[in-house]
C-alpha cells in the first residue's frame, strides 16, 4: 500500500499481488491445511490445486482490501503528506487492513478448505457453507491471523529494510539486498505469532458438521488436550516456507506493480 496511490489504485495493486502469490504458492497452503487437520498429503497437482479459484478470489480480494484500507489509514495518519511513518504507525495500518479483510477472506477460505477435504466443486462447497451457522465459522481465528499477517508483510519488511540500509549501508546497498532478511523476519513474525489461531480456524472450517470441533474455545481446548503446545503448530513448516516466499514476492511486486500501472503517481 502506497501513500502515492488512492484507495482504488491501492486496491488494484493489492488484488494483482494477491492473485499472483496464490498461483505460485498454492501447494504450500494445501499441505499446511492437510497437516493441521491430520489428513494425508497428495503430490498430485490436481489435488494440490483444489480450491485454487476460491483461494485466488480470497487472496485477491483480501489483499485488495488490505492495501486499500491500510493505504487509507496511512493517509489519515499523515494527513495526506509524504512524511515517513513510524514503525508503530505502519504496524497499525497493517493490522487495521488485515482485520477488515477477514470479513471477506474467512468465508472464501471456508469454501477452499471444504473443497480440499471433500474434493467437491466450488459451487457445491459454497452451497454447503451458505447457512447462518456456517458462513462465519472460523472468523475469529481468521481475523487475528489476517491482522498480524498483514502487519507481517506490509509493515515489517519496510521497517527492517530501512533499518538495515540506514545502519549497515556497506552490506545492504539497495532495496533488493535488504529484501531477503526483511522477508525472513516478516515471515517469521507473520507465521509463528498467528499459527495457533490459524490451526484452530482450519480445524473448525474443515469440520462444518461439528463432529470433532465445535466452538473456537472448545477447539483450542481439544487441540491442547490432544497435543499440548505442538498441536497448535501443526503445518507450521509449510506455512513458514510459504510466508517467507510470499512476503518476498509481495514486497517486491507491490513496489513493481504500482509504478507499472500508475506511473504518473510516482513521478
Amino acid at each position: 500500500m502506497s501513500t502515492n496511490l488512492n484507495e482504488l489504485q491501492n486496491a488494484t495493486v493489492g488484488m494483482s499481488v494477491g492473485v499472483i502469490e496464490v498461483l505460485i504458492l498454492q501447494p504450500f497452503n494445501y499441505a499446511k491445511n492437510m497437516v493441521q487437520q491430520r489428513q494425508p498429503i497428495s503430490l498430485n497437482p490436481s489435488v494440490m490445486y483444489r480450491g485454487v479459484q476460491a483461494n485466488c478470489v480470497n487472496m485477491g480480494s483480501c489483499t485488495m482490501i488490505q492495501f486499500a484500507v491500510g493505504g487509507k489509514v496511512k493517509s489519515m495518519i499523515t494527513g495526506g503528506s509524504n512524511r515517513p511513518l513510524s514503525a508503530g504507525e505502519q504496524m497499525a495500518a497493517g493490522i487495521t487492513g488485515g482485520t477488515v479483510s477477514a470479513l471477506v477472506g474467512s468465508p472464501l477460505e471456508l469454501v477452499m478448505i471444504q473443497q480440499q477435504r471433500k474434493g467437491n466443486s466450488t459451487a457445491a462447497a459454497a452451497a454447503s457453507i451458505s447457512t447462518p451457522a456456517n458462513i462465519g465459522r472460523g472468523f475469529i481465528g481468521a481475523a487475528v491471523r489476517e491482522a498480524l499477517w498483514t502487519c507481517g508483510y506490509l509493515a515489517i519488511p519496510p521497517i527492517v529494510r530501512g533499518h538495515l540500509m540506514d545502519n549497515y549501508p556497506e552490506t545492504f546497498k539497495s532495496q533488493d539486498t535488504a529484501r531477503i532478511p526483511a522477508a525472513l523476519l516478516g515471515g517469521l513474525f507473520a507465521c509463528y505469532l498467528t499459527h495457533p489461531f490459524d490451526t484452530i480456524k482450519t480445524c473448525m472450517q474443515g469440520d462444518i458438521e461439528r463432529e470433532t470441533y465445535t466452538t473456537f474455545s472448545k477447539t483450542g481446548a481439544k487441540i491442547w488436550a490432544e497435543s499440548s503446545l505442538p498441536g497448535f503448530y501443526r503445518g507450521a513448516t509449510f506455512r513458514y516456507g510459504r510466508m517467507v516466499c510470499a512476503v518476498f514476492i509481495m514486497d517486491k511486486l507491490k513496489d513493481m506493480i504500482g509504478p507499472l500501472l500508475y506511473p504518473s503517481a510516482f513521478r
